[in-house]
C-alpha cells in the first residue's frame, strides 16, 4: 500500500497546487482534493467521500491544507485516519475573522441578521447563516498537527494562531516578515524547509 498525502487548497486555489509538494515527498503519492465546498457545512458533506476515494488502499496518510482549506478540513475530516496534518496559514477562528470584516465594513450583528447576506467594502460576502453555523459548530481537532504562518498574516493574528495551537497541542512556526500567502522565493524556501523538517519526525 502506498503512503499518501492529501492536499487541500485555499480560496481561489486549485488541486493542481499539489504538484508543488511532490518533489518533497518522493515516497508518497501526493493528491490534491478537487472540491467545490465554500462553507464548513458544504465541506462536511463533500470532503469525506472525496478523501475516502483518494485514500483507498493507502498506508500512512498525511494532510497538507492551506488557509480556509485547513478550516474546512478541520470541520470535515476530524474523524478520518490521518497520521499528521500540516496547516499553512490556516483560518483558525472564523468567527473572529467574520466579526473583523463586519467591523471594518461598519456592519452590526443586528443589521446582518435582518438582511441575511451583505457584501463588505472589500467585496467579500457576509452571511448571518454562516456566522451562526460557525458559532454552533466549533472546531474539534485532535490529529497531530504542525502549523506555519507569516508574522504579517492579515487574516489571523499571531495571538489568535498561538492560542489555537496551544488549544489543540499543535506546533507553531512563524516566519519573520512572512505573509498569509506563501508565494515569494524566500517564503517558499522557508515553507519547504519547514515541511522537510517536520515530515521527517
Amino acid at each position: 500500500m502506498k503512503d499518501k498525502i492529501i492536499y487541500i487548497h485555499g480560496k481561489n486555489g486549485s488541486a493542481d497546487e499539489a504538484d508543488i509538494y511532490k518533489p518533497l515527498f518522493s515516497r508518497y503519492e501526493v493528491t490534491g482534493l478537487d472540491y467545490r465546498a465554500e462553507t464548513p457545512r458544504q465541506a462536511a458533506e463533500e470532503f469525506p467521500a472525496l478523501f475516502d476515494t483518494a485514500c483507498a488502499d493507502s498506508g500512512k496518510v498525511l494532510l497538507i491544507a492551506n488557509s480556509i482549506g485547513a478550516y474546512l478540513a478541520m470541520h470535515a475530516l476530524a474523524d478520518r485516519c490521518i497520521a499528521k496534518a500540516f496547516f499553512i496559514s490556516p483560518i483558525v477562528d472564523m468567527e473572529r475573522l467574520i466579526l473583523d470584516m463586519m467591523a471594518q465594513s461598519g456592519v452590526s450583528e443586528n443589521e446582518l441578521s435582518q438582511r441575511g447576506e451583505m457584501t463588505t467594502i472589500f467585496g467579500e460576502s457576509l452571511s448571518w447563516d454562516y456566522l451562526c453555523y460557525v458559532r454552533e459548530h466549533p472546531v474539534d481537532w485532535h490529529i497531530p498537527t504542525e502549523i506555519i504562518c507569516g508574522e504579517n498574516d492579515m487574516l489571523t493574528s499571531i495571538d489568535t494562531m498561538t492560542a489555537f495551537a496551544e488549544k489543540i497541542g499543535a506546533g507553531l512556526t512563524v516566519m519573520s516578515g512572512g505573509e498569509h500567502w506563501f508565494h515569494t522565493d524566500e517564503q517558499m524556501k522557508f515553507l519547504r524547509g519547514w515541511l522537510k523538517k517536520f515530515s521527517a519526525e
